[in-house]
This record gives structure tokens, sequence and C-alpha cells, in this order.
């Protein structure tokens, strides 16, 4: 039969996984770094992974494929999780692959809680002798290895002027004033509501009186770094 299903482009796939865990039906893998569809038979052709891939590497695509097993899918997930059917499987018509699947389950680099600006205590326990991440509440969206790359070993705070509706300066000016911070820097994304993030963390940096080091990263919202 013809029907709806996903398609994914190896050259654009950075191997995040993120899709994998978006999957709820256990459809897809990792193979060699990279994302593939372990099952057409597993695959729902909904895309519930199209919105999770931040370098756009899925699609959809009218093919020949198996119709939509889902009492098989049921039965997977009764025995284990979505991600056994994945492992277990080999294209019908050939012996077992030596390559190994993997089903990646990234690891939150989230050291505190709560991590809204406007929720976060200013004298938490955390703060001390801690290197700060502000960041906008779209970076972790956009960017696939947003946790790894500037979660890790940070205490992170997030926040959205936009969608607040207020300046942060004065609660994380409190915060530079009173608490051992290290460093900070400020993840943002490249849209202009984005800006009132960065400038209330300047205004708190010449607020505090500390010269503290601090840098700012700026996130494409197709998921790059701009320099």
């Amino acid at each position: 039969m013809v029907r709806q299903m996903i398609k994914i482009d190896a050259d654009k796939c950075n191997g995040c996984g993120i899709c994998v865990n978006a999957c709820h039906e256990g459809a897809l893998g990792m193979i060699d770094g990279k994302a593939v569809l372990l099952r057409d038979d597993y695959c729902d052709g909904l895309g519930n992974c199209l919105p999770a891939c931040p370098t756009g590497a899925i699609t959809f695509e009218l093919r020949e494929a198996p119709a939509f097993d889902k009492v098989a899918v049921e039965k997977a997930m009764h025995q284990g999780c979505p991600g056994t059917a994945a492992k277990a499987f080999t294209k019908p018509s050939e012996s077992p692959a030596p390559a190994q699947v993997n089903v990646v389950a990234p690891a939150s680099q989230l050291r505190q809680w709560p991590v809204q600006i406007k929720l976060v205590p200013v004298n938490a326990s955390y703060f001390s002798g801690a290197h700060l991440l502000v960041a906008a509440d779209c970076c972790a969206f956009a960017y696939g290895d947003f946790h790894n790359a500037y979660m890790k070993k940070k205490v992170t705070l997030i926040g959205c002027p936009k969608l607040d509706e207020v300046d942060y300066t004065q609660k994380l000016t409190a915060i530079l004033q009173e608490n051992d911070i290290k460093s900070v820097t400020v993840a943002r994304m490249e849209v202009p509501c984005c800006g009132g993030l960065e400038y209330a963390v300047k205004n708190a940096l010449q607020a505090c009186g500390k010269m503290i080091p601090w840098q700012v990263v700026t996130i494409t919202t197709d998921g790059q770094i701009l320099d």
C-alpha cells in the first residue's frame, strides 16, 4: 500500500537522537551515529519526530510501505519500551546486521530547580561558586545539543522577556551581588525579542559592582550558532 512515511536525510542528521525519543512507537533508532527508520510497520506516519529534529533532516514522503501495526507496537511497549522492538529489528531479507543499534536517551544537564528567572530564590545555595547560564527558553528547542554544549556544569536560569513582560535586571543584579558567581553565559535566539534578555544581563553586570567574565551565544531559528 502507498502511505505517508517519514524520510531521514542522513547528510542533515547530526546524530542528536532527539527524534528517537520523540517517536512513541519505537520506529526510529541510531545506527553509526545517524537516525534511521528501522521498521516501516512501526511508523504511524503522523510525524511526531519532525518538529523535534533541530536540523530539518526529517520530511514526509508517499511510498509503498506495510500498514502501521498498532498491535505489534503495543506489544513491544508492554515488553519493555518502544525501543525494544527497534533494537531487535533486522530487515526481512537479511541476516542480522553486525552494527549495533542504540536508542539514544540524552542525559539532562539540569542541576537545580526551579529554572525560571521569576521563580528562582536569590540566595539559593546552588549559586555559591556557580557558573551561570541565563538562557532564552526557546534555546533548548532550537539547538539540539543545548544541554551538553551550554548547560553542563552550569546553573541554568531561563526566561522570555516578551512573554513575561518584565525586566529581569533587578532580579539578576541581586543574584550577582549576593552570590559568588564565577561567570555568566547568555544564550539567546537571533530574534529581536531576545534582546531584552541580553540587555537585562548587561545592566545587571554593570550594576552588581563586580568584575564577572561573561559571554553571549546567539542561536538562529534553524539551530545554528552565530559567530
